[in-house]
């Protein structure tokens, strides 16, 4: 299926820019890509029909890498990056012997072993390739083989999720909360989707990926204050939820509820002594001889 086609059926864009944009699509056939289905939802198993031939990994590695090679000298470019935009896979397996340095990873390819996944299988091969390669999936693609490989090759690897939906508002929030001195204590959201990806994400091993990555940004932004979460303790109540609706299409709905508790006489300090100065300087100017006057913002900078 060409990508004006793909367009149409995936109803992400308005009608009118759809029409606009299709006879620029319609020439571009993607690449076959590869499927291997203890990574993916069983429910996209339909829907993955332009795969490379066979099941020996090594074998896509191969094609994959000379795919890269043709579309680079057919378009006579300097370089490419390879962006992943596909499907959330499941987290791989991080173990020794399999995937834990550049070298038993490659070998690991070699004997076609299960839990190497597709999105790794493409790492491996942009980097084998020089490329620059982008993760925008949540699943864990960079196992230690696969940074090992990239440093060893010298190529930028970097990505985990995009996280620019509710992800990044929770983030926001989060941060915006825990530098005021206010602690998080429960983040509960919730995905409404109807696309695709809310299919994809509707099987519990790959919703464990986005759940994860969801996660520990959240972590990260509270294991930063260590007055309010002592000795790196930031296990918090987070829970997330999603519910696919085929009647969002495209769509998608968020909802995010953030409770938390506050030290409320410690941030009321700041105003209380702002307010006893306030005070301070207005009797001063009462008891002088002097008329009295209302205090000015200009009194209380040179305060």
């Amino acid at each position: 299926m060409n990508l004006g086609d793909a367009m149409r059926r995936s109803e992400v864009f308005e009608y009118s820019l759809q029409q606009a944009l299709y006879p620029h699509m319609k020439g571009i056939v993607p690449l076959p890509s590869v499927y291997y289905e203890d990574f993916i939802a069983l429910n996209q198993k339909d829907r993955a029909d332009n795969c490379i031939a066979g099941v020996s990994k090594q074998e896509h590695l191969n094609r994959i890498r000379e795919d890269i090679r043709k579309f680079k000298a057919a378009n006579k470019l300097d370089k490419v990056i390879l962006l992943w935009t596909a499907n959330t896979e499941r987290f791989a397996n991080e173990v020794e012997g399999i995937n834990d340095t550049a070298e038993n990873l490659l070998r690991s390819i070699e004997r076609n072993e299960t839990e190497v996944s597709q999105s790794t299988v493409f790492a491996v091969a942009s980097i084998l390739e020089g490329c620059s390669y982008i993760n925008g999936s949540p699943q864990n693609t960079f196992v230690p083989g696969v940074i090992e490989l990239a440093d060893k090759h010298r190529v930028f690897i970097v990505g985990n999720d995009f996280k620019t939906g509710q992800t990044k508002i929770k983030t926001m929030l989060a941060d915006f909360l825990v530098a005021a001195g206010i602690k998080p204590v429960s983040v509960v959201s919730y995905n409404h989707l109807g696309n695709n990806d809310g299919m994809n994400l509707s099987s519990e091993s790959q919703f464990k990926s986005k759940e994860k990555s969801k996660k520990s940004c959240i972590e990260d932004i509270l294991s930063s204050n260590q007055i309010l979460y002592k000795d790196g303790d930031t296990n918090i109540d987070h829970t997330r939820r999603l519910w696919t609706s085929t009647f969002l299409r495209s769509s998608w709905a968020d909802t995010t509820h953030l409770q938390f508790t506050t030290f409320a006489r410690i941030l009321f300090l700041p105003l209380q002594l702002f307010l006893t100065l306030c005070s301070l300087l207005s009797c001063s100017s009462v008891s002088s001889t002097r008329p009295t006057r209302l205090l000015s913002s200009r009194d209380l900078t040179q305060c």
